[in-house]
């Protein structure tokens, strides 16, 4: 399970999505948001899902990694499920079992909701599977640069952001790690209930956060080391500047959004 957990993954390639400036990527995955949230009809969520389908064919990640990184959240999935699936009103009952029932109403938002959860995940792994996290720090910082005048940290804010996704694989692996030694000792981390499972992860989040704060010290050492002290003064190596692609992708996203909306006045 801990294997499937691609989130922070950066996958290096040269296609179209990776030469994508990052502003463009973080502005792309603002609109697709927006459009998939404003998708109301199955026709919308089509156009949704081959909007995907186009980028994970552009970016040449692979459409089982993106599928492999819903595993993690499969517990949402069902409950998400479940619950809109019984717990939705409407009549006529397609199905109806004491209290229980399910309704054509139900059943369609379990659908589209389930579908709108697995389209929002799989979109933001895509950008983060095509930028590293250097990058998307200084594609959030220089959109975000209009609120230092409001005295917000906008660069540290950004660093934190790229550190946490960073080391996140770090933290994964270090735990896969711990789980096959204490496994190797004989502890069990599937047998019994809820209560005695959560005990037997207590051998395994004592080390972790150990390991976790030992690595944020030596983050911490080795920053001072070199002199950081925030981004002011500080100058880019890799200046950013928007490109033509940047633009028609930027349009191409744009226009998508005005789609949904058009076909959301329509209901479909």
């Amino acid at each position: 399970m801990l294997k499937d957990i691609t989130l922070g993954q950066y996958f290096p390639g040269n296609t179209l999505a990776h030469r994508l400036d990052p502003r463009t990527k973080i502005l792309l995955v603002v609109l697709y948001i927006v459009a998939l949230f404003c998708a109301t009809g199955l026709v919308s969520y089509g156009v949704m899902a081959l909007t995907l389908a186009v980028c994970v064919r552009i970016s040449k990640v692979g459409f089982r990694q993106l599928v492999r990184g819903l595993k993690p959240v499969l517990f949402i999935l069902i409950f998400t499920l479940v619950l809109n699936l019984f717990f939705t009103s409407g009549e006529p009952y397609l199905f109806e079992w004491g209290v229980l029932h399910v309704s054509y109403a139900g059943l369609r938002n379990a659908f589209f909701m389930v579908l709108r959860i697995m389209l929002l995940i799989m979109g933001t792994f895509l950008m983060t599977y095509t930028t590293s996290p250097i990058s998307l720090t200084d594609g959030l910082e220089q959109l975000l640069n209009w609120m230092k005048k409001l005295h917000v940290p906008v660069h540290e804010l950004a660093m934190i952001m790229s550190i946490a996704l960073r080391f996140i694989p770090t933290l994964i692996e270090e735990t896969d790690k711990i789980m096959s030694a204490q496994k190797a000792r004989g502890a069990d981390f599937e047998s019994g209930n809820l209560i005695q499972k959560a005990r037997a992860m207590l051998p395994i989040l004592v080390p972790l956060f150990v390991s976790a704060l030992r690595r944020a010290e030596e983050l911490a050492t080795a920053m001072e080391c070199r002199c950081y002290h925030g981004g002011e003064g500080r100058t880019k190596l890799h200046v950013l500047r928007y490109q033509r692609r940047d633009y028609i992708a930027l349009a191409g996203g744009v226009v998508i959004l005005a789609v949904v909306l058009v076909l959301r006045q329509f209901g479909i």
